[in-house]
Parts: structure tokens; C-alpha cells; sequence
């Protein structure tokens, strides 16, 4: 009977010694139901003498801060004014294909938005009847903060019946989207997004090439090219070209092959130097990411085929030119790392002001309560996750290393940095510069930018539903905060 009641204590005590530390886990990952992301996780100044897990202390960003709010584009009579309004409703794709989902301007994609670089953009966005709210964000385009449109973050979600706007300067020419960010891994699944292009304040001496966009966005498990399904006509006369400006807006990488050479002129919003011309390789396009190619229709008559992963694509050729067989997948792909010729940066990232760590890995663990395997940063589940702090002017060296098993589309907002090196090879070719970067597993880059955005800007992973699911973070800019809130009367949600 004693030996009995022993084992008993024991098994009871060593069951309180593993529920425990499980209970106080759960506990410690709660979220209050209302949060400031400015009180999330600790901060990481990426100095050498960083206290980096000073946890909730991020006093330094509230103390005689500039907000959010204040950070906005100019006043005055806006060059190109728009007005978008953002629906839930059944829909029908330009395939033809109805679909449940949201619309801008009764479709999806939304209209194109075009503007000449140097204009100052207006834009108006109504909810008529998106029940969860809504919020526009400008993919690329490095917008003032408070216009770049992250419910509870830079703004309140927009609710059914009211309007927000939006004004900033297309300060570089280059091909961009806009999506909502406001419940993201739903809204821009199911259709909220459109496309952007910024011309040259230049006009070309002739007409130039053609000018087609392509924004391939999956609707309901199938891919689609401007809401077309399979092969998708673009006329150009024999033996000119197009400027064909790839957007995906898909949660995970897609490749870009043609059945004729073809080149790499800009990637996310930025021109490459001196591109070359390029046969038998693919290029790997990652979510979120923008590629404009100039591709030339043969002189036989026929159409240049561009595929857009394997179901989709482009004929460049006159109208109603034979349609070309789907190329085989080249085994080859673009190296970015070493396209093109070097050129001046404009920063030297080897006198860099801060260097930081971005480690992604996944480990067991709570979220909001929710036990499983989640991703983390540097260690840390969110929201206990690293709060990069920066100081305007400062050069800032990021090292980002995937080991979580999977691929990563990183964003970050409101900046473009330029790659220095993946797995330790440096790069060689023409600068390339990026806000989207797709990072295998067991892949490390080395990147860098400029601080010259004053804000809260968040820097998180493109597939959205990695994003929902822990994979974000925050850049803050050393007297910026925000007086918006993640939850609240607004419901913000920006994952």
C-alpha cells in the first residue's frame, strides 16, 4: 500500500513538473485582444553594444516620438486621382470563371493604377461592403509611412461605409501592386489587389517597345494571368518587342521561361545594368516580386511564347499568330547574383552604422495559445520577436538565414536593399536591389539599405499565411511610434 501511494506521488509530481511549464508557456504567449506592435517582443539596435533582449523595452521609440500619423505625403492638386472601391461579392473572372471573392471597381484584378514618375498620386479607397474592413498597401513603392497602409500599424482598417485616402509621389519608375492589408492572408487570396506602373518621367525618343502587364494571382487553385486562364495574347507587330512586367502576387515562387531569348531589365521596381540577353534559363520569380523582361516576337511570323509557371502564359507575336508549343522548363535558372554589369550603390554597406540578424527557423511551441510547430526569428516565437531599431541615415547590414524547412518570401517595407551575397558568394553583376527575396531552406543572404524612410515599417514573409502564423516583425526608426493598434475598435488585423 505505502509503495502504491509512492508511486503515485511520484507519477503526480512528475506530471505537475511537465504540465507546469507547459501551462506557463501557453500562458506567457497570450495576446491581449488590443496591443501596440511598439510593444512587441525586444528591442535589437544591431549595435555593437546592443542590450538586444531588452524585453518591452522600447521606451527610446515613445519618449518626444514623431507619430506615424504625422508621416504623410504632400498636399496640393494630386497629377493622377483615383478612386477604388473595394466590394465583397460573387465574381466574374476574365476567363469567365465565377468565383466568391473581393473585387475592386466590381473586378479583380483591380484596375491598373499608371501614373509618370515624379506625380503626385491620389488615391481614395471606399469599403462598400468588405465585412472585416480594409486596407490598401503599395507593394514596392517606398510611400511616406502613414500612407503605406498596414491596419494598426500606419493606419485603422477602413470599415464597410467609409473611405480612406491615400497620397504619395511615384518617385521611381518601375512596376508595383497594391493589396490589402488588412486580414492579408484572406483578402489578397481571394482577389483584393492590382496592379502598379510608374512610366519614365522620360518618354522614349520612339514608341519604344509594347508595354503589357502580367500579374499572375491564383484564383481558387487555378493561376491566372489578369484573371486569364491558360495562354494570353499580347500583338506586337514581327520583330518587335514587349516590355512584359511579371507581377506575382501568389504566396509562393513562380518561373519565368521563354521559347526565344529573351532579358532581365528590371527586377522590383528597380532597372538592372546592362542586362544580357538570356536562352535555355528560367527565372525564379518570388511572391510578392515584380520582373519586367523584354521579350521580341519572331520574324517568321509566328509568337514568342513566355510561360508563366506551367499552365499560363504570353504570346508576344502579331494577332493570331500560331501559338508556339509549351517549351520544356530549362534546367538552368537566372543567377541574379552575377546578371548584368556592377555599378555605383550609392551606400557602402562594408561602414555599415548596424548589422542585424534575421535567423528564420521553426520549433514547437504556443501562439496565442495554439500549440504546434511555428516559425521563428532569431529563437523567439512571436510575438516575442526582434523589434529592429534604426536611426534615419544609417546603413544597415541584414543577414537573413533560413532554416525552417521552407521557402520564405521576404518583404520589407518601405525600403529597397540591394544583395550582397547568398551563402557567401558575393555578387558580381549589376546591383540588385529588392523589397522581395526568396530564401530557400538552408539558403543565407546578405543584404543592405539605407535608412531614409522615418517610421514603423513592418519586414515579414510574403507567403501570407506564414505571416499570420508568426512570420513578421517590425523595422522602427529610433522617435517614431504609432499611436494605431492591432485589434481595438477598428478590428485591425494586418495579417
Amino acid at each position: 500500500m505505502r509503495k502504491d501511494r509512492l508511486r503515485l506521488l511520484v507519477s503526480g509530481g512528475a506530471a505537475l513538473a511537465l504540465v507546469l511549464p507547459l501551462g506557463w508557456f501557453w500562458q506567457a504567449s497570450l495576446v491581449p485582444s488590443t496591443y501596440s506592435v511598439m510593444d512587441m517582443g525586444y528591442v535589437d539596435t544591431g549595435l555593437a553594444t546592443s542590450a538586444a533582449d531588452h524585453h518591452g523595452d522600447h521606451e527610446s521609440g515613445h519618449q518626444g516620438s514623431t507619430s506615424v500619423a504625422e508621416l504623410t505625403g504632400p498636399a496640393g492638386q494630386p497629377d493622377v486621382s483615383v478612386e477604388l472601391v473595394a466590394r465583397e461579392e460573387r465574381l466574374t473572372l476574365a476567363s469567365g470563371r465565377e468565383i466568391d471573392g473581393f473585387t475592386v471597381n466590381g473586378r479583380s484584378p483591380g484596375p491598373e493604377l499608371r501614373a509618370r514618375q515624379g506625380d503626385l498620386v491620389e488615391v481614395t479607397l471606399v469599403n462598400e461592403s468588405v465585412p472585416d474592413g480594409v486596407a490598401l498597401h503599395w507593394h514596392g513603392i517606398d510611400v511616406p509611412n502613414a500612407e503605406d497602409g498596414v491596419a494598426g500599424v500606419t493606419q485603422d482598417a477602413v470599415g464597410v461605409g467609409e473611405q480612406h485616402t491615400y497620397r504619395f509621389v511615384a518617385e521611381d519608375a518601375g512596376t508595383y501592386w497594391y493589396h490589402s492589408h488588412q486580414v492579408s492572408h484572406r483578402q489578397v487570396l481571394r482577389g483584393l489587389l492590382g496592379a502598379v506602373v510608374v512610366e519614365d518621367r522620360r518618354p522614349p525618343r520612339d514608341a519604344g517597345p509594347a508595354d503589357v502587364t502580367a500579374l499572375a494571382h491564383t484564383y481558387a487553385g487555378t493561376r491566372t494571368l489578369n484573371g486569364e486562364e491558360g495562354a494570353v495574347e499580347v500583338p506586337v507587330r514581327t520583330g518587335t518587342s514587349a516590355r512584359v512586367r511579371v507581377i506575382n502576387t501568389d504566396n509562393g515562387p513562380v518561373e519565368v521561361w521563354a521559347d526565344v531569348g529573351f532579358r532581365v531589365l528590371a527586377v522590383d521596381g528597380r532597372e538592372l545594368n546592362r542586362p544580357t540577353d538570356l536562352t535555355g534559363q528560367r527565372l525564379t520569380l518570388t511572391a510578392g516580386g515584380r520582373a519586367d523582361l523584354l521579350v521580341t516576337a519572331p520574324a517568321d511570323g509566328t509568337a514568342a511564347r513566355v510561360q508563366v509557371g506551367t499552365a499560363t502564359a504570353l504570346l508576344v507575336g502579331p494577332e493570331g499568330a500560331e501559338a508556339p508549343v509549351v517549351p520544356e522548363r530549362p534546367e538552368t535558372e537566372v543567377d541574379l547574383l552575377h546578371y548584368g554589369s556592377p555599378a555605383p550603390l550609392g551606400l557602402d554597406p562594408a561602414a555599415a552604422d548596424r548589422e542585424v540578424e534575421y535567423r528564420i527557423g521553426r520549433r514547437p511551441g504556443f501562439l496565442d495559445g495554439r500549440p504546434g510547430f511555428w516559425w521563428s526569428i532569431n529563437g523567439h516565437l512571436w510575438p516575442d520577436v526582434p523589434m529592429y531599431v534604426v536611426s534615419e541615415g544609417d546603413v544597415v547590414r541584414m543577414r537573413i538565414e533560413n532554416a525552417s524547412g521552407d521557402v520564405h518570401p521576404m518583404h520589407l517595407h518601405g525600403h529597397h536593399a540591394v544583395v550582397l551575397s547568398r551563402d557567401g558568394e558575393q555578387a558580381t553583376g549589376s546591383p540588385w536591389w529588392i523589397d522581395s527575396l526568396n530564401v530557400r531552406d538552408g539558403e543565407t543572404f546578405e543584404i543592405a539599405f539605407l535608412a531614409d524612410n522615418p517610421g514603423v515599417w513592418m519586414d515579414h514573409c510574403h507567403n501570407l499565411q506564414h505571416a499570420a502564423e508568426g512570420l513578421a516583425t517590425h523595422l522602427v526608426y529610433e522617435g517614431v511610434s504609432t499611436p494605431y493598434v492591432v485589434g481595438g475598435e477598428a478590428a485591425n488585423h494586418p495579417e
